[in-house]
């Protein structure tokens, strides 16, 4: 794996592999919790409209000009990150970064093509709005960092998605878009050497641009039960907590902790009490997302409404007994295990992997190798874990959402 830094500040992330198929991608350090409040929504909406005709090329073209070769184009966009990227034939990988690069530079916004992508978006919002086991994570972020950027749905509302047009986008682009807060990661069938002089052609014009613009990381966590009435057949219910940042020394016991409660593994204890042995619910996970400044666990379970207090009841008890009870060394062993076989077998998917490589890079500006990584899973502790249990699973500062 090598790193390289263009002259204006972007990083580039390459580890060359011998195969046909190549994945390039952009990843660009801004996301949600960087609009404004009058502008949620626009990070993901540049996202769509990006692609929607550039100073060289219009809609059509630019879909075809990777399709055409049977490559995949492709993004993202995350509370903390906005991603461009694509698949493709090893021999295609001028053609991608041309592409990729025409897109983020000199995107027109054409104002027909505005308009349309707009009525596209909102009917994203609308079929969300129809997943309550989708929309229950955002409405369960609402609650966690009230008040807070980093609370707001990605998507936006109907009413502000129709404020936006080109200006707005490049204003939001001019404040957000940063040469130091850009990665080029890339895993594929090209030398270090071609990289970077692509890199540099196609890349390497863009005007150095420093951030300057300091992220609001201001919270003020009020744990909050909410009931919600909902025309459904389940019940949804999500409880968690605020959980160790990014940067935390804890980050790494956490997402163990997160492994065997409710990973996705389908012998996680969650899975294990509510599925398997009382059959009270089809989908149970906890899940731990790691912001810069901050973070949050929860646990999520579907359950028939006549079962949801006694699911709740299994839920918290599983909490208790991490918080309680020491791991016996045959346990914890076996759960590192799993922990690191599922994270090796991650990095057979290329594309996965330049993605985690490109992101670790965007903040992070290293990549550990994946022995130094099982490395620290293996010098985790009991005690550890019990120590951050007993830090998240406070019931008096547990957040609960229900949907009934």
């Amino acid at each position: 794996m090598q790193t390289f830094v263009l002259k204006n500040g972007i990083r580039i992330i390459h580890q060359e592999a011998n195969s046909p198929v190549s994945h390039f991608g952009v990843l660009i350090n801004t996301g949600s919790r960087d609009e404004e409040a009058d502008e949620q929504g626009i990070a993901h909406f540049i996202e769509h409209v990006i692609f929607k005709g550039t100073q060289n090329r219009k809609a059509f073209h630019i879909l075809n000009r990777i399709e055409d070769v049977g490559g995949e184009l492709n993004a993202y966009t995350t509370k903390e990150e906005t991603a461009v990227y694509a698949t493709f034939l090893s021999e295609y990988y001028q053609r991608s970064m041309e592409l990729i690069s025409d897109i983020l530079i000199n995107s027109t916004f054409p104002a027909k093509e505005l308009e349309r992508e707009k009525e596209v978006v909102i009917e994203e919002i609308n079929s969300y709005k129809d997943s309550p086991s989708e929309l229950i994570f955002d409405e369960f972020e609402e609650i966690l960092f009230d008040g807070h950027p980093i609370a707001r749905n990605i998507l936006g509302t109907p009413e502000l998605i129709k404020t936006f047009n080109k200006e707005s986008i490049l204003k939001f682009m001019d404040e957000n878009y940063h040469t130091d807060q850009i990665v080029l990661s890339s895993v594929g069938n090209i030398s270090m050497t071609k990289f970077i002089r692509l890199a540099e052609k196609y890349f390497g014009p863009i005007p150095e641009k420093p951030r300057n613009k300091i992220r609001t990381n201001v919270y003020n966590y009020l744990p909050e039960t909410r009931i919600v009435q909902k025309d459904t057949f389940q019940a949804h219910c999500i409880v968690g907590n605020i959980a160790p940042d990014i940067y935390s020394p804890k980050r790494m016991p956490m997402v163990l902790l997160n492994n065997i409660l409710g990973g996705q593994s389908m012998n996680s204890r969650l899975n294990m009490v509510l599925r398997e042995r009382n059959g009270m619910a089809y989908n149970v996970e906890s899940s731990y997302t790691g912001y810069f400044d901050t973070g949050e666990f929860s646990v999520y379970f579907g359950t028939d409404k006549e079962n949801l207090d006694q699911a709740q009841w299994l839920v918290n008890k599983e909490l208790r007994k991490m918080k309680e009870t020491p791991m016996g060394i045959v346990q914890l062993s076996r759960a590192k295990k799993q922990l690191i076989g599922q994270l090796a077998i991650s990095t057979e998917n290329r594309e996965d992997l330049m993605l985690s490589i490109g992101k670790s890079m965007l903040f992070f500006n290293q990549v550990d190798p994946i022995e130094v990584i099982f490395k620290k899973i293996e010098a985790i502790e009991s005690s550890e874990i019990m120590e951050i249990a007993n830090e998240i699973f406070n019931e008096s500062q547990n957040s609960v959402l229900i949907y009934q």
